[in-house]
């Protein structure tokens, strides 16, 4: 049977940066906080991003935004990736204190989310190439290593892959990462392979190949068929988080018990009370997807009031199926 580590396992040369693995974690709203961004380093992950930060909320010097951000020694290299449109407020979050501690700034161009959209964010930057060129130049100024995650396009009738792809790389972007699926198809539908091999095709910097891989069979597929120089897992790494020691190869005696309760001990340093118990209940749910006897366990967790009481019912949830998590 072929492995990811034997076949395309490697670092990965970001600018500067080097990467140790190049199997990463996307940026997901709610959930890539830093202990999820921990325990995916910890199961073999290169590089985990940040969940999607406004620029102009660090502008602003939004608090709530700025919780996001929360990083130390133990993270390195340390990406964060940001949302916006306007290149003076992206020069001034990367060159300002909230990201001071990061490497890697990543720019969100890809983002489907109509309020998004509306707003000229995201995935709307693929139709303007100039907006996004000084964006991504704006960025550059900071002498930070620049990434750029974006989509083919808005549909089919606009693709832009290569195009796009080329102009980050002549602002200065140092990697880019392509959703092999369009605007309008979201996150449902298998990616279109040609889109991101076009995008390789390209350019010379690294191109990182994300969507729809929720297996190892998946990873070597995608690989196969785009010629990319790695790969980024998304919502599959909530439900499974050892996909990331499967494709690296990593070493791990950890289970799904093991592992929400490292994310409970994290959590509980670095966020209050409330913020925790939000967090371990959004992972544990995930976590329990696919999992035989659990849903009695379920409205029981969500009715939790405090850490120790949730830790009882983790433990009851996951002991029994612990073995055959991994």
């Amino acid at each position: 049977m072929k492995k990811f580590s034997d076949l395309y396992l490697k670092k990965l040369h970001i600018g500067s940066i080097t990467t140790e693995t190049n199997v990463f974690t996307a940026p997901m709203a709610g959930y890539t906080c830093y202990p999820f961004r921990m325990m995916c380093r910890k199961l073999g992950a290169g590089l985990a991003f940040t969940e999607m930060v406004s620029a102009n909320g660090l502008k602003y010097n939004d608090r709530a935004t700025a919780k996001l951000l929360y990083t130390d020694k133990a993270e390195f290299p340390k990406a964060v990736q940001l949302l916006g449109s306007v290149p003076s407020a992206f020069e001034f979050a990367c060159k300002g204190d909230y990201t001071a501690d990061y490497d890697i700034i990543d720019i969100n161009m890809g983002c489907p989310v109509p309020n998004v959209i509306k707003s000229g964010e995201g995935c709307a930057l693929t139709g303007d190439l100039s907006l996004a060129s000084k964006i991504i130049e704006s960025c550059k100024r900071s002498g930070k290593v620049v990434t750029v995650k974006f989509r083919p396009g808005m549909n089919k009738k606009n693709i832009v892959v290569s195009e796009f792809a080329r102009m980050c790389e002549n602002s200065g972007a140092d990697m880019i990462t392509v959703h092999g699926r369009t605007r309008n198809m979201m996150y449902s539908g298998e990616p279109v392979y040609e889109y991101i091999e076009s995008a390789k095709r390209a350019v010379n910097i690294p191109v990182i190949a994300n969507g729809g891989i929720r297996s190892e069979e998946d990873a070597l597929k995608m690989m196969d068929r785009t010629g990319a120089d790695g790969v980024m897992i998304a919502r599959f790494g909530l439900e499974n988080p050892f996909i990331f020691s499967q494709l690296t190869g990593t070493h791990t005696d950890e289970t799904k018990l093991s592992l929400i309760m490292w994310q409970a001990d994290i959590a509980e340093a670095v966020f209050d009370e409330t913020e925790a118990l939000e967090y371990i209940k959004k992972l544990s749910s995930y976590f329990m997807k696919g999992l035989h006897g659990t849903k009695k366990f379920k409205q029981e967790m969500y009715e939790s009031g405090s850490m120790r009481e949730l830790r009882k019912i983790l433990a009851l949830i996951f002991k029994e199926t612990e073995k055959s998590d991994v």
